[in-house]
């Protein structure tokens, strides 16, 4: 079940956190983060990209209140979606990295395949 993790934040926080990240993978089609925080990522992408497979006005909508721009919600429905309207599911993969130096926390690249 998506969305179970604390990652060490209270829910405000960490649904910002989740928000901008959702926000920078659709725009940039890859991200750089911790493993816990890429698994997190991943299902609520996926139920992003999910949705806008479907475009019509509620699903906009949708995508509007939870992505932070409007031009990646535009990309999201017009160049991201139409290429997986055939698959279900399986829209990002991740793949680890190794340990930070800092912390030693173990590090993941997500990308959308």
């Amino acid at each position: 079940m998506p969305g179970t993790r604390k990652l060490g934040r209270d829910t405000a926080h960490r649904t910002a956190m989740l928000r901008a990240m959702v926000t920078f993978l659709l725009e940039n089609g890859r991200i750089e983060t911790t493993v816990y925080r890429a698994k997190e990522v991943r299902s609520l992408t996926e139920k992003m990209i999910t949705m806008a497979k479907e475009n019509n006005l509620h699903n906009k909508r949708m995508a509007m209140g939870f992505i932070t721009k409007e031009d990646v919600v535009k990309k999201l429905f017009d160049e991201i979606a139409p290429k997986y309207l055939q698959a279900n599911g399986g829209y990002t993969r991740i793949i680890k990295m190794g340990p930070r130096r800092g912390d030693a926390a173990e590090m993941a690249i997500i990308e959308l395949v």
